[in-house]
C-alpha cells in the first residue's frame, strides 16, 4: 500500500472558528483542515476556506451521509457529490464512516428511514461482506483515496463475530481502503461497551493509517458522550500516544463542533496533541514539532471526572 502524504496537525474547520483558524497568531500555523462535505457547496465555498486554500493549506472533505455499512449500495448522487467536493478542494483524499445511517425503502416492507445518526455496523461476516462491496463501489467512484473512520457507539449488536480491530484489519485487507482512526471513539467504546483500546490498536494495519481524530466528550450517569463540545481528556491523549508508539500517523486533527472555547484554549489543545505525537512517535517518522513562535503552550485541561476511565 502506497504511503499517505504527510498532513501534519490540523483542526476541523467550522464557520464559528474560521477567523481563528486563519490567524497564525491565534492557533499557530495550522497544517490542514477537515470540512464536513455535506456542509459546503462547490462553486460557493466560504471565503475563509478559499483563503486557506490559496495559502496552500490542505482541505479534506469528511462525509457523513453515505452509509456504507447499510444494506443498500451507495447512492450514486451522493458519491458524485463527494467526488465533486474532493476535486473542488484539490484534496489528497476523502473520508467517511464505517456506519449505516438509513434503512427500509424499496425492496423492504418498511418505509425509508433516516437515522440522523451514525449507527454501528454489526461485526459479522455477512455485514463485512456488504461493507466491502460498498467500499469498492465508492472507491471506483472517487478521484482520490478513501479513508474510513471507526465510530463511537452506545451499544453492540448481539452476535458480533469479530473484535473492532479484527474487523478493521480484514476490511483493509479485502479492499485496500485507508483508515481514519478516531482515538476519542476508542475511548467512548471502552467506557460504553467495555472494549479494550489496546486490543483494537494492536490489530490495526498501521500501514493503512491516513490520519487520526482527537476530540472531547463528557460522562453522564456512567455513559460517555462523544460530544465534540468538551476539552480533550487525558485518557484520549494516552490512546493517541499508544497509537503513535506503533507508527507515526500522517496527520492528527482536533475536532470541535460546538461550545467553542476561546482561541487560546483551542491552541492549548493543539499544543498538547503535537506534544503527544512528538514524544510518542518513532523518531524516524514523527510529525514536525510545534511551529516556532507559536504562543500555544501547556497541557489540555481535563475535568477530573473525565479522567476516571482508564
Amino acid at each position: 500500500m502506497e504511503r499517505m502524504a504527510r498532513l501534519g496537525t490540523g483542526i476541523g474547520w467550522r464557520p464559528e472558528i474560521a477567523e481563528a483558524v486563519e490567524d497564525p497568531e491565534a492557533l499557530g500555523d495550522i497544517d490542514w483542515v477537515e470540512v464536513v462535505a455535506e456542509n459546503i457547496c462547490p462553486g460557493h465555498l466560504p471565503a475563509p476556506l478559499l483563503r486557506l486554500r490559496e495559502r496552500g493549506v490542505t482541505v479534506v472533505p469528511h462525509g457523513v451521509g453515505l452509509g456504507l455499512g447499510g444494506a443498500e449500495r451507495p447512492d450514486a448522487a451522493r458519491l458524485a457529490a463527494l467526488a465533486e467536493r474532493a476535486t473542488e478542494l484539490g484534496s489528497p483524499l476523502v473520508t467517511e464512516h464505517i456506519a449505516f445511517v438509513r434503512a427500509g425503502g424499496p425492496g423492504t416492507r418498511a418505509p425509508r428511514m433516516e437515522a440522523g445518526h451514525l449507527l454501528p455496523v454489526p461485526r459479522t461476516r455477512d455485514a463485512l461482506e456488504v461493507l466491502c462491496e460498498n467500499v469498492r463501489i465508492a472507491q471506483d467512484a472517487l478521484p482520490v483515496p478513501l479513508a474510513l473512520e471507526n465510530i463511537a457507539a452506545l451499544f453492540s449488536w448481539p452476535g458480533d463475530e469479530m473484535s473492532e480491530g479484527a474487523f478493521l484489519a480484514e476490511l483493509v485487507e479485502r479492499t485496500g481502503v485507508r483508515l481514519l482512526i478516531d482515538v476519542a471513539n476508542l475511548h467512548t467504546n471502552h467506557v460504553n461497551r467495555g472494549e479494550d483500546p489496546a486490543e483494537a490498536l494492536a490489530a490495526l494495519p498501521v500501514e493503512a493509517l491516513a490520519y487520526v481524530h482527537v476530540a472531547g466528550g463528557v460522562e453522564r450517569d456512567g455513559v460517555w458522550h462523544d460530544t465534540h463540545a468538551h476539552p480533550v481528556p487525558h485518557r484520549v491523549l494516552e490512546i493517541l500516544a499508544a497509537l503513535c508508539r506503533r507508527a507515526a500517523p500522517p496527520g492528527v486533527l482536533l475536532e470541535r463542533d460546538e461550545n467553542f472555547p476561546a482561541p487560546a484554549e483551542l491552541a492549548a489543545e493543539l499544543a498538547a496533541i503535537r506534544h503527544t505525537v512528538r514524544t510518542a512517535a518513532p523518531a524516524a517518522g514523527a510529525l514536525p514539532a510545534h511551529p516556532e513562535g507559536s504562543r500555544a503552550t501547556g497541557p489540555v485541561r481535563t475535568d477530573p471526572k473525565e479522567a476516571t476511565h482508564v
